[in-house]
């Protein structure tokens, strides 16, 4: 198996740190900026990463990457057996893309306008506070085991520092509690680019 990856973006980040919980020994491809290497173009038609190359089988969608190596190696299990807590965590993913990962996209896009990027700082700021009893009422987020949802928002928390949000006071403290549980984790921890590792240093 071949990952090509983004050493930087979320999107790739969450998708190393699923193969790092799993154990699973791959190749991969760092994929920095616009030069895009000649056999990426040829096998993905939108030029995306993170892009999964598994024999014959080829998948640019980093949540369907996830699923697809969660059901391939199935210990340790990122996702529920039954369907309604399934349901749960796809909506669950569903709201971290929507909510979080547009607006950290929105700061992170070169030459974006200020107030803009001021207004969405603060949007990410405020919609990470209000999770904040949702962080505090279980060791991971909506469950007692790690999962597909940790694996997304924990690449959003290790950049707070580099989008320019901070958490401070007693109603972020559920937060960073879980931040300093995720980030001392063996696979968040190898999980990590070098570009990456420098993001907190």
């Amino acid at each position: 198996m071949t990952l090509y990856a983004s050493p930087t973006a979320v999107l790739s980040h969450r998708t190393r740190i699923v193969l790092a919980e799993k154990g699973i020994g791959i190749d991969i491809v760092n994929v920095d900026g616009a030069d895009l290497p000649e056999d990426l173009l040829d096998i993905n038609p939108y030029h995306s990463v993170p892009t999964l190359v598994d024999r014959g089988l080829v998948l640019y969608d980093s949540r369907v990457i996830m699923e697809y190596l969660d059901e391939r190696f199935p210990h340790p299990p990122l996702m529920p057996v039954d369907p309604v807590s399934r349901a749960h965590v796809r909506l669950a993913l569903y709201r971290v893309e929507r909510d979080w990962y547009t607006v950290v996209e929105q700061i992170e896009r070169p030459g974006g306008d200020r107030k803009q990027i001021a207004q969405a700082r603060k949007v990410l700021q405020e919609s990470l506070l209000s999770s904040a009893e949702i962080f505090a009422a279980k060791k991971y987020f909506l469950s007692d085991e790690f999962s597909l949802v940790d694996a997304s928002i924990s690449p959003v928390l290790w950049r707070l520092p580099v989008l320019g949000i901070e958490l401070n006071g007693t109603a972020a403290q559920p937060i960073r509690k879980y931040m300093d549980r995720i980030f001392a984790t063996r696979s968040f921890r190898e999980s990590l680019t070098e570009a990456e590792r420098e993001m907190r240093q």
